[in-house]
Parts: C-alpha cells; structure tokens; sequence
C-alpha cells in the first residue's frame, strides 16, 4: 500500500495544503514517499528505500542529486514555466538597468539629503552625469527559448527593440509561441557578435558553464549590456570584470551575486529575486505538488528531470509503476514476467531519456506481491511498484 506521506524540506505555499489533504504532510514526516522541496540543499539527504519522488518547486534543481537519484529510481520534478512570468518581468526591468544608470542616479540623489531647497537646483545641475540610452531600437540576444526565453523575447519585441535568440533544443511548439518578428539564429556566435543587450536562460551544465568569458566577451559589441537571471556560474567572473572595467562589457546584471563582482562599477547585483513573488512561489507549489500526487497515486510522470515523461488514463485493473535502466529487451522481460503469472496485459508504455526509462502496465487483474517480486529480478529493473 502507497504511503501517503510528504516532507517539506522548506517553506512551501499553503496552496499546495490542499492537494495533499489526506496525506501527512508537513516538516517533520520521517522516512517520507515524496518529498516537496524548493532551495534545501540535498547532496548528503539520507534517502531511504521508502522515497519515490522529489518535487523542486522551482526550475532549477542543482541542488537535488539528480544522477544519483536516478539510479536509486527517485523520481525527479520541476516546475519550468510556473514562475516564468516573474523573471521576466524582472528582467524587463532590468533592461531599462542595463540602458541608464538609473542606479547610480538614484545613490547620488541620497547624497543631497540634507540641501533643503536647493535640492532641485543640484538635481538640474548634476543629472547629465548620469544620461543613459533607450532600448528602443537596440538589438536584444536572447539564449536559451525556453518558457522564460520566450516570454522575454515576445516583451522586448513588444517594446520596440529588435530581438534575435538561439536554442539547439528549441521545440515547435515554442517556436510557435515567438512573435513572428523575432529573429531565430543558428547559434550564441550570432547573438554575441550582434547584440547590444544579451540575456541568458539556459541550466548550469558542463556546456554552459562559464559560456561568458573572455573569448566570448570579445566577440561581442563595445559596451554590451549582460543580464544573467538563471545561474551565477554561466559566467567567468574575473572575465567580466575585466570587461567592465575596459568598457568592453557596460553593465553586467545578475541575480546570482558573487564577492568578485559586489560592488565592482558596472555591476548590479540583484540578491535571487527572480521567483520572488508570491504569485510565482504559489504557482510553483501548486504544479510541483499536482506532479507529485499525480506520480505517487498514478504513477505518471510530468517534467522529471531525470526520468522520461510517461503518463496513462487509468484502467480497471491494477497498474505495475516500473523505473529501470535503458537496455534491450526491457519490455519483452517486463511482458513475460506478467503473461507467467497468467494476467493479461491491458497496456503498456515505455520510454526512454538517456541512460534510463520508465514503464506502466496496466493489467486486467490484480497485481500481487509474488509478480512484483518477479519484475524486481529482472536485471536492469531499478525500482517497481504497484499503484
């Protein structure tokens, strides 16, 4: 029988209550089947054998041990595109940041405390110190169309800039959600060599890692502006130091501060704001939870990061949840473990994503212990349950 216990492993919106009412859910659960987590670091978590699924409340999941996860058949979540709205908009915001020094305006301005009348004579005088440019006009390189990359990209073009963006991995259905004006590049050359503004929204991997440094920064027009809202590391902070401090890079915005750069002329640092809203932090409970549930009640699975997307309406019979290892004749071994005990199957679908996949049967019958231990012998099988 599933056990229907959930540990928050931080503060998760009181939204999510209510879709695990009837579950023991809250701070303090022990040996848990799921866990609901947002930026709790889980390297050295003692998963127990009870742990079927993780779900991060959030996009990012650099801090769950997704690789070893996977090979212990944990399930996984995030939520991508849940908070999209709020780091676009912060990053609209940052846009009119990175044309005006409207920051250090507004430093300057504190400085005038204290002149009484005379505040508005100093204010004429001293404002043309700090002139800036509009973003009408200028070319915006967007990395990374994802759901945030899209959501970006269709508001700048809304604000009169010219908007170029690049994505190996870009689906027909996001690009299908691009305004029509804007331009899709073969490649981040393209982006580097042409764009005025460039704004990031890739995941920290061995490809991204450092892809702003100071080879690519000379690719790139004199006093480009740089805005990085998805992670600190896709950036060689020494490089883009140097790069503002030559005029080669005008202003770099992030959301991920780091000490090299705090503080450094040109650089603002933004303390993670991005998914800092309620609106975002509720939506992202809201999803992570529904996949949750959904995968410990039914065994579907929805935007694992480490498990393949599989989901199935649900039969009469009973339903075989099995995670396995991607290898040849998985499904012929899985099919005639059930067809010895003599139960027919009603469906079966497996997929793949990398080193491992995932399977649900359905079975006309019951599924009892005697059949699970069956599939469990299997070589390759990693974890099975019935649901």
């Amino acid at each position: 029988m599933m056990k229907k216990s959930i540990l928050k492993l931080n503060a998760i919106s009181p939204l999510a209550d209510g879709i695990f009412e009837g579950y023991e859910y809250g701070d303090d659960v022990k040996n848990p089947a799921g866990i609901m987590v947002r930026s709790a670091a889980m390297a050295d978590y003692p998963a127990g054998e009870d742990l079927l699924a993780v779900a991060r409340a959030g996009a990012g999941t650099n801090n769950i041990p997704v690789a070893e996860y996977a090979k212990k058949g944990i399930v996984v979540f995030n939520t991508p595109g849940a908070n999209a709205n709020a780091v676009k908009e912060l990053v609209v915001c940052e846009l009119f940041l990175g044309g005006r020094k409207i920051i250090n305006a507004i430093d300057w301005v504190k400085t005038l405390k204290g002149e009484g009348a005379n505040v508005g004579k100093l204010v004429e005088k001293g404002k043309s110190k700090f002139v800036g440019s509009e973003i009408a006009g200028k070319t915006l390189g967007v990395i990374g169309l994802g759901a945030i990359g899209i959501m970006v990209a269709n508001a700048a073009e809304a604000l009169g800039m010219k908007v170029i963006g690049a994505d190996p991995y870009l689906s027909t259905h996001n690009a299908l959600m691009l305004d029509p004006s804007v331009e899709v590049v073969p490649d981040n050359a393209q982006i580097f060599k042409r764009a005025d503004f460039i704004t990031v929204h890739v995941p920290l991997n061995d490809q991204t890692r450092s892809m702003f440094n100071r080879e690519t920064l000379a690719q790139c027009k004199d006093g480009v502006v740089i805005i990085n809202n998805a992670r600190g590391e896709l950036a060689d902070a020494a490089a883009i130091a140097e790069g503002l401090a030559s005029g080669k890079v005008a202003r770099y915005i992030t959301d991920f501060p780091c000490d090299e750069l705090i503080g450094v002329e040109g650089a603002i640092c933004v303390p993670h704001l991005g998914a800092s809203t309620p609106e975002a932090e509720d939506n992202c409970a809201v999803m992570a939870a529904r996949q949750l549930k959904d995968y410990l009640e039914n065994g579907n699975i929805t935007n694992s990061v480490n498990y393949p997307a599989v989901s199935a309406a649900r039969g009469g019979g009973a339903r075989i949840c099995v995670c396995h290892k991607n290898v040849a004749n998985m499904i012929a071994s899985l099919a005639s473990a059930v067809s010895a005990r003599g139960i027919n199957i009603a469906n079966l679908v497996d997929k793949s994503k990398g080193d491992y996949a995932y399977g649900i049967i359905d079975l006309d019958g019951a599924a009892d212990d005697n059949l699970l231990a069956d599939i469990a012998k299997i070589d390759g099988v990693i974890k099975v349950r019935a649901v």
